[in-house]
């Protein structure tokens, strides 16, 4: 007998291979493909690995002519399937040929069934059984597993994604030559809508004119400072006052008042439970805190699934199977650079994993399925797979502890709470340290004790409008409202900024975006409504269930789209003007200085962005596009007669600049230093990367550089490092400033750095005397605290106010107008 299994992609079928045949499988070609081949006890076994979907969905090439077809008619159509991968086709066929036993070994969803289906059914399977090996993770425990428990196909499983192909190529295709034929885009400038698409960029456009439109708001917070023992804060139980004179009212009585009463106290000790394990939305969220964009992580994250170091990443589940086995995790991980964490965690005489809201039988939350080293995984690869590591040691760990305290504090009539929190025992936090902890001081205090007012204060806040999406919390309100798919948000994210609807870390709708956005809000509103894309996507859902057919809920879907073509067409005219203008809006930089004719970003068919006049060829005015950035036009004239723009760069502080890169202003506001080998001016320079670094102004005479941070502002001292002569900066990030040499390889760096080393060699050896040091101080101090504490018992016991009558201390009241960006909870 002998066996044809069908994996994914390649490397998936090569791990396959490896695991099922022990190591002794052999690569071979068919048809210049790669092909995996070992001998079994029951025969040859043959795997070979897709890449991806081997059928493209599309219409017939009589369709394809945007001008004669009409999209009414394309509404109806039947796609045709086209093979993208006839080499990979022929090589399946000639394998199957003398398979007795095909199995599909594709990732266990949605699209992975289809993906295998359309490979069998391009096949002769007479007289062949086809069968299917379910796994969430490339461990040999789980491929064992899997091919010793073979299931069917899920048929109905392959037909709604097979759905969500017909609905999404005819709701693309269609809307997608409206509003591009209907404002004039056509080419490679086509406008792109989609079905998930096009109610994910209105949720952007919509937040970003809730931001434009807010209307910040005034109000009060009054705060005061304590003492007893140790200084602490208390805040007005009114907070926010939404009015200054009842602020003030509340102010002026406090005025003068040098005691406080405590009114209430209490403390307590609570336990604060893990965090969830990781679904796919989850850890995209989790991974764009980190700097990834979200298609970036699940690139990542694919890649170390299919080399067998976390579990499946396109999950919905938040809840560890009893089955999974923990302990053998933490075991595997001893292997790996958290051998202590793993080592602690075992300790433990029961796990009790936490739990998410969600529970599937699919596939389990994301963890690590093997352990890996630094030298295994470099760069994104490891920081990803700590993120997942840490993140599954935080959900086996004990809950953390903390004292939580809070008190009231009535000074006259006013009363003001006081909260204190301090973390006694880390549990899971000591393992997950992307969470930050901040800790109040909170005296322990007697109910109707006095206790010194050092200062009341007043200030004055604006409200603040909501924060744009990342594409974190973006991927988590497409989520909340059905939105796609775990497997295709990341996706749909990506394609916003593709296709030039969006811009920017936080998610900032382009002018092209918005008015996409406004004219189907206005003409079409089903395109946009998230309810629309949610019920599809709940049909879909019913097809793999069996309560639904493929064509019950395509031809649904036909009738909506319909519905909404009729509407558009009604006002094609009004919709093509209005995208156009916001097309020209989107270009325009400002006025040209040498005819005054309109500067405008300038796209190259080889995907080089530049400004140029719109009046070429009779101006050829010309300037480079700042490289990396985000360029925004202020409708400002510079001393030089070019316009000047914001430009926005990642970690750094926006800059008002002249769009002339050789402007006198853009030299001084560059200028670093003078250049330790010519003497002329070194700037900060971009790099078409938009990386930044220091260079001289005589290039390519001189060619004197220096690496720079790529985080924070820089600014010249005109200082000269004493050690190396090269030019000292000064760098602001995070409100601190420190000074720095631009020279990597200045001596005076590698001293410290011999010296920081030696100084941790020192600490290592001296650990243990430090540890008897520490007991024999720890019983000294506890000695010292009850001496304290008898005498701070008995100092309670005094009347405080009669004390307070002698001294002269008068607190400070006063009236701060400080705006902070703050918005009153």
């Amino acid at each position: 007998m002998s066996r044809l299994i069908i994996s994914e992609k390649s490397d998936a079928a090569a791990r396959i291979a490896v695991i099922l045949s022990q190591g002794t499988s052999k690569r071979t070609s068919v048809n210049k493909v790669s092909v995996f081949q070992f001998e079994g006890e029951s025969g040859t076994t043959f795997i070979i690995g897709l890449r991806g979907h081997i059928i493209e969905l599309d219409y017939p090439e009589s369709l394809n002519n945007w001008s004669e077809v009409e999209l009414s008619d394309l509404i109806y159509a039947e796609p045709i399937k086209n093979v993208s991968a006839h080499s990979i086709v022929n090589a399946l066929k000639d394998l199957s040929i003398d398979a007795d036993e095909i199995v599909i070994a594709t990732d266990y969803d949605r699209e992975g069934e289809l993906i295998g289906m359309e490979a069998v059914r391009l096949l002769d399977t007479e007289g062949k059984e086809i069968k299917r090996a379910r796994f969430s993770a490339f461990t040999k425990l789980e491929i064992d597993t899997a091919f010793n428990d073979l299931t069917d196909p899920d048929i109905k499983l392959a037909d709604s994604a097979e759905c969500r192909q017909k609905i999404d190529l005819a709701w693309g295709a269609v809307l997608t030559r409206f509003i591009s034929m209907s404002s004039g885009q056509g080419g490679s400038n086509f406008l792109s809508v989609g079905r998930v698409q096009s109610p994910t960029l209105a949720l952007i456009v919509a937040r970003h004119k809730e931001i434009e439109e807010f209307v910040p708001q005034p109000y009060w917070n009054i705060n005061a400072r304590f003492e007893d023992g140790i200084e602490f804060k208390g805040e007005h139980v009114n907070n926010p006052f939404h009015s200054d004179v009842d602020a003030q009212k509340a102010l002026d009585a406090c005025q003068g008042i040098e005691l406080g009463k405590v009114l209430k106290y209490e403390k307590n000790e609570k336990d604060e439970y893990p965090l969830p394990p990781f679904n796919t939305t989850m850890m995209l969220m989790e991974a764009n805190k980190l700097g990834f964009p979200a298609s970036r992580a699940m690139k990542i994250a694919e890649d170390l699934y299919t080399a067998g170091y976390i579990s499946y990443p396109r999950t919905d589940n938040t809840v560890y199977p009893q089955s999974l086995g923990l302990r053998r995790i933490l075991e595997k991980l001893k292997e790996s650079e958290f051998k202590a964490e793993a080592e602690e965690l075992l300790k433990q005489e029961k796990i009790r994993p936490s739990k998410g809201k969600v529970q599937t039988t699919d596939h389990p939350p994301i963890y690590p399925t093997e352990a890996a080293t630094k030298k295994q995984l470099k760069g994104d690869k490891w920081t990803l797979y700590e993120l997942i590591t840490r993140r599954f040691f935080a959900t086996v760990a004990p809950p953390a502890k903390a004292e939580v305290s809070s008190a009231v504090i009535g000074i006259k009539n006013e009363k003001f709470t006081s909260k204190g929190y301090k973390l006694i025992f880390q549990g899971w936090k000591k393992y997950y340290p992307y969470l930050k902890t901040t800790e109040y001081d909170l005296p322990e205090l007697m109910i109707g004790a006095d206790i010194d007012v050092l200062s009341v204060e007043l200030e004055k806040k604006m409200t603040q409008p909501p924060r744009r999406y990342s594409q974190g919390s973006l991927i988590q309100e497409m989520e909340r409202l059905g939105l796609g798919t775990k497997s295709t948000r990341h996706d749909i994210i990506q394609k916003l900024y593709d296709r030039k609807y969006a811009e920017g870390n936080d998610l900032i709708p382009t002018a092209s975006g918005i008015a996409v956005v406004e004219a189907l809000n206005k003409h079409a509103h089903i395109v946009t409504d998230p309810k629309m894309t949610a019920k599809l996507e709940e049909d879909m859902d019913e097809i793999a269930h069996g309560s639904k057919t493929l064509d019950g809920v395509v031809e649904e879907s036909q009738e909506m789209l319909s519905n909404a073509l009729e509407t558009l067409e009604r006002n094609r005219d009004q919709i093509g003007t209005e995208i156009r203008k916001a097309l020209e809006a989107q270009h325009y930089i400002g006025k040209c200085p040498s005819c005054n004719g309109d500067l405008k970003t300038i796209r190259t068919k080889l995907g080089k962005t530049f400004i140029g006049c719109s009046n070429y060829p009779d101006c050829n005015q010309t300037y480079p596009m700042p490289p990396n950035a985000l360029v925004q036009p202020l409708n400002e004239e510079c001393e030089c007669g070019a316009p000047r723009v914001k430009v926005i760069r990642r970690g750094q502080p926006v800059s008002i600049s002249c769009i002339d890169p050789e402007c006198a202003t853009n030299r001084a506001k560059n200028f670093i230093a003078r250049c330790p080998n010519c003497g002329n001016d070194m700037r900060i320079i971009y790099s078409r990367a938009g990386k930044r670094f220091l260079g001289c102004t005589s290039y390519p005479d001189c060619t004197q550089t220096y690496p720079l941070p790529q985080m924070g502002q820089l600014l010249g001292t005109e200082e000269q490092c004493e050690s190396c002569g090269s030019p000292m900066i000064l760098m602001k990030t995070g409100g601190r400033s420190w000074k720095f040499c631009a020279n990597m390889e200045c001596p005076e760096k590698k001293e410290k750095a011999k010296r920081s080393k030696s100084s941790a060699k020192k600490s290592v050896t001296k650990t243990d005397k430090k540890t008897s040091v520490k007991t024999t101080a720890a019983a000294k101090t506890k000695t010292t605290k009850k001496t304290v504490t008898s005498k701070t018992a008995s100092k309670k016991t005094t009347s405080k106010t009669a004390a307070k009558k002698t001294t002269t201390k008068k607190p400070a009241v006063k009236a701060s107008t400080k705006s902070k960006e703050d918005q009153p909870k």
